[in-house]
């Protein structure tokens, strides 16, 4: 096997930051099972294993089929790592190109998630979790949404970035003229307990801390509130967005059941 010089050493920790991933177009992977999770779901151009993980994982090594294959020692691995433990092992993925919504067949009959202005890495994350685990395969982010392909938000999906097509844009721009119904979360609407939910549309969540924008908020049809319980009683000031994310996407997905039986 090669050797592992120190400018790839140094190229791998640099993705870290949006620049050099950018720059780049490459992301990592970390760990035995953010990596096995990943495998065959993108181009893998470099893949640091400690020994160990190479003799017990041949299968995961042919999936991933990687341009280059390294062993590597805890030290290298140390020296590249983006987490504070360092793992068996990091897969350096090629950056996908990115989707055009215009060419996505079918997509103005499905159920899509929007994120304004998303910060938090761990946010981000969750939310692409939740979308494969409810069905929703994709999520149209604002410009200023975290980098989906930060090692934390990669980390935190837990393998569903494989499976979660996030898409970039003017989120205003391309609202403005969907061709199907926009829902938006808001401390003051109509109970999302009665509202009528339907099985398309797109489903919006703002920012942790200013919630929707005035520009996002303009395109949104239908405004829903998740109560608190019971309304009289003083409670938080707001859920967290992953967290309300969760209960939004379960009510779409119950009516949807509750009208096939």
């Amino acid at each position: 096997m090669p050797e592992i010089t120190n400018s790839l050493r140094k190229l791998v920790k640099s993705l870290g930051e949006a620049k050099h991933r950018r720059r780049e177009r490459l992301f990592v992977a970390e760990g035995a099972k953010c990596v096995s999770d990943t495998a065959g779901a993108f181009i893998c151009r470099y893949l640091f294993a400690r020994r160990e993980w190479l003799d017990e994982n041949k299968a995961t090594v042919s999936k991933l089929n990687p341009s280059e294959l390294f062993q590597a020692t805890g030290a290298d691995i140390e020296r590249m790592t983006q987490l504070s433990t360092a793992p068996a092992v990091i897969a350096v993925y090629e950056i996908p190109v990115q989707t055009e919504i215009e060419k996505m067949s079918g997509i103005y009959d499905e159920l899509v998630v929007a994120l304004d202005r998303i910060q938090d890495p761990g946010n981000l994350g969750t939310i692409i979790r939740l979308c494969d685990w409810m069905g929703v395969t994709t999520i149209l982010a604002s410009n200023d949404t975290v980098d989906v392909w930060s090692p934390k938000v990669v980390q935190s999906t837990m393998g569903a970035i494989a499976r979660v097509n996030v898409i970039y844009c003017d989120l205003p721009y391309e609202l403005h003229s969907w061709k199907s119904p926009i829902y938006g979360t808001y401390l003051h609407a109509p109970s999302i307990y009665t509202a009528n939910l339907g099985a398309s549309g797109v489903v919006v969540f703002g920012n942790e801390g200013q919630g929707i924008s005035d520009e996002v908020g303009q395109c949104v049809s239908e405004r829903l509130l998740i109560p608190s319980f019971p309304p009289e009683r003083p409670t938080s000031e707001s859920l967290n967005v992953a967290t309300a994310a969760a209960i939004v996407l379960s009510q779409f997905r119950s009516r949807q059941l509750r009208s096939r039986n």
